[in-house]
């Protein structure tokens, strides 16, 4: 799994547990809904720490809080 990846699954996780839509998420975040859409069906290969900072302020989590799930944990080191 790629960062990104992880990244939409947090996204869509989160959306899960709070049961609020990626529309809603966009909506409270104040991301237009379609950079929302490409980042959780991976169209957007790196999504920038600035919008993962407005989708947190929208959840009212921390980086921190986002970036804690096995998901990131279980990453493999990217080799460019």
């Amino acid at each position: 799994m790629n960062i990104s990846s992880a990244v939409a699954q947090r996204i869509l996780a989160l959306c899960r547990e709070r049961g609020i839509t990626p529309n809603k998420l966009s909506i409270i975040s104040g991301i237009t809904q379609s950079t929302i859409n490409n980042i959780i069906n991976t169209g957007s290969k790196n999504p920038t720490i600035s919008t993962i900072k407005k989708i947190c302020d929208g959840l009212e989590i921390t980086l921190s809080e986002f970036f804690d799930d096995d998901v990131f944990n279980e990453l493999e080191q990217e080799v460019k």
